[in-house]
């Protein structure tokens, strides 16, 4: 039965059940002039500052004009003739300024953590440069070494045999390394793609992160929800015209392949449970849709890269698999069916997650291990959580729970809880310098915390029925600023301030730098961000800063770790004055007296 909503390509899909949807509603800088020692004014909020509506065609466009001035940016940067970039994202402001993300090479070779975001004005003019590299980019591509490091490729199904990189982590440092990629599956039957570096001299190895991003969610309580179908030779399928040409496709228990698109004779589709193999679709398919749409409506973002084009959904992977996942490889979610295959994990905010996987892959590129990993994950449950808030679903209603449905504990209880992620016996309330080395869905609790009191506050409350409890690090009140207000400060760190090799102490320099710009450094949501932030142990509180107050811890103010620092910043540091070099976000341990390189005593 085709829908009579005006504007919007979808069809009404009857299920067997008796709830109906409501309808959703709608760093490291580098100055281009010269620096001031003085301490500026705190900057007011600007609302041009906010993401504009961004069509395909001007999101193309935009990448075309990037492209048209790589020269001009290298040029600008002084990268040198070795170092090459390539556009890999832009993101447009309502004020027209824009924030490119180039990924880079060197001699040829990728440069993994090596991105680089410029940041340009309406006029056109580089405005600042966010980067992770600490000095210029150079490093021996071709030691004598080369030959005895290189590792062997692995035998299982899918490896990629070993290739040349240069890595820069988070200490900032280039490294020749050896990138191999191991293939396979893991224990639990998700597709692996454990990228691993070595180093190129010593054969050491560095770091590695998964390429497979996994998560979890509810299923099946959607109610009757409109979806994006067309029709094909008399019949109907699951394929959303109005969303980038998205598919759902039903895997029937493989583990590769694209799988079959669903199809139907009268474009009705499953009956709400399990046994029917088109529920699972129709959940998948309508979460693909309203994260979409929230994306779209919310931020202006036209699909996953920006790019217009829709990614597709797989349900029915494997047998009995408890969880899906974002894959990059194929640009594409899949969902398992649980436990006994009568839950598939299809619903609304899986959807929302793994989606969003593919949108930080395709931005910051937060690389899937230690901290920035943990990010990722957050990331992907932050947004999660606000699209099924914007989605406003009577059968589904918004919540700061993760997977509380599915039971797969079997006692009833959340997968994740983001007002004190400690309850779920194995996530983390707040950062410690542990953070790195524990699995990312639980140092993902830090930054889940993080938005819930930036979203909310503390203490107790209760919201859309659900009760809850949030505590603080050190045990002084937050007040929240609201959830939408909340989640543009993270989508715009996310897009416009972090990089893949980004940590907490960085993601909380990207959060108030977004801040700053939307609502003003001397604002009650910039305090806010800051106080939640040292709600969950990471970096000092500041009071509501007053005009010419930059607060603790910025340029200008006193020394801090995890503050991005221009060259010619002044800083105090144990009652002395010094003036930053280099551009560069500081360090534990970075003190200026330790780093003379970057910092010279005035």
């Amino acid at each position: 039965m085709r829908s009579t909503t005006p504007g919007r390509a979808h069809r009404r899909v009857a299920l067997n059940t008796s709830l109906v949807t409501v309808a959703a509603m709608a760093l490291l800088s580098m100055p281009m002039g010269p620096a001031s020692a003085a301490p500026a004014r705190a900057p007011k909020g600007d609302p041009g500052q906010l993401p504009a509506k961004v069509s395909a065609r001007e999101y193309r466009t935009l990448v075309a004009r990037a492209e048209a001035r790589q020269g001009e940016t290298r040029s600008a940067l002084k990268l040198g003739a070795k170092v090459g970039l390539k556009v890999k994202t832009v993101v447009k402001d309502q004020d027209g300024t824009t924030h490119t993300h180039y990924e880079s090479t060197y001699e040829g070779l990728p440069v993994l953590g090596g991105d680089f975001i410029v940041h340009r004005s309406k006029a056109g003019s580089i405005e600042r440069v966010s980067q992770a590299l600490t000095k210029p980019l150079q490093v021996e591509t071709a030691p004598k070494t080369l030959v005895s490091t290189r590792p062997n490729t692995p035998k299982a199904e899918g490896s990629v045999a070993p290739r040349k990189v240069v890595w820069v982590g988070e200490d900032g440092e280039p490294v020749l390394a050896w990138e191999t990629v191991v293939g396979g599956t893991r224990k639990d039957g998700t597709p692996n793609r454990l990228h691993v570096l070595t180093d190129a001299v010593s054969g050491k190895r560095i770091i590695e992160w998964q390429g497979v991003q996994t998560g979890t969610g509810r299923s099946q309580y959607s109610g009757t929800v409109q979806l994006g179908t067309s029709s094909s030779g008399g019949s109907y399928v699951l394929r959303d015209t109005g969303r980038g040409n998205h598919d759902t496709t039903n895997l029937n228990r493989a583990t590769s392949g694209r799988g079959t698109l669903f199809s139907d004779a009268d474009d009705t589709w499953g009956d709400g449970t399990a046994g029917n193999s088109q529920t699972a679709a129709v959940d998948a398919a309508y979460g693909a849709g309203e994260t979409w749409d929230f994306y779209k409506t919310v931020f202006g973002r036209s699909g996953i890269r920006g790019d217009g084009v829709g990614a597709y959904s797989r349900v029915h992977y494997g047998t009995g698999y408890v969880n899906a996942f974002w894959d990059d490889s194929c640009f594409c979610m899949t969902y398992g069916d649980g436990q006994g295959n009568s839950k598939p994990l299809t619903e609304l905010d899986v959807a929302g997650h793994e989606m969003t996987h593919g949108v930080t892959s395709n931005t910051a590129g937060l690389v899937y291990q230690g901290e920035s990993g943990g990010l990722n994950e957050a990331t992907s449950d932050i947004m999660a959580s606000a699209m099924e808030f914007w989605a406003n679903n009577a059968s589904d209603v918004g919540d700061y729970l993760i997977g509380e449905k599915i039971n797969l504990r079997g006692d009833g209880a959340p997968l994740r809880y983001m007002d004190r992620p400690s309850r779920d016996g194995s996530s983390l309330d707040g950062w410690s310098p542990n953070a790195g080395n524990v699995d990312v869905h639980y140092s993902s609790g830090i930054a889940n915390h993080f938005f819930y009191l930036l979203s909310e506050g503390s203490g107790s409350k209760v919201i859309n029925g659900t009760a809850y409890n949030s505590p603080t690090s050190d045990g002084k009140p937050v007040t929240g600023i609201g959830r939408e207000k909340a989640t543009a400060i993270w989508y715009k760190a996310l897009t416009e301030e972090m990089r893949p090799t980004t940590n907490y102490a960085d993601a909380r320099r990207s959060t108030l730098a977004a801040a700053s710009k939307l609502y003003g450094q001397s604002s009650a949501e910039y305090a806010a961000t800051a106080n939640a932030w040292a709600g969950v142990n990471v970096g000092s509180r500041v009071s509501d800063p007053g005009p010419g107050d930059p607060g603790p811890g910025d340029p200008s103010g006193s020394w801090a770790a995890g503050t991005a620092y221009k060259t010619g910043d002044v800083v105090t540091y144990d009652g002395a004055s010094y003036r930053c070099l280099q551009a560069h976000t500081a360090m534990p341990g970075w003190t200026p007296p330790n780093v003379p390189a970057l910092w010279e005593r005035i």
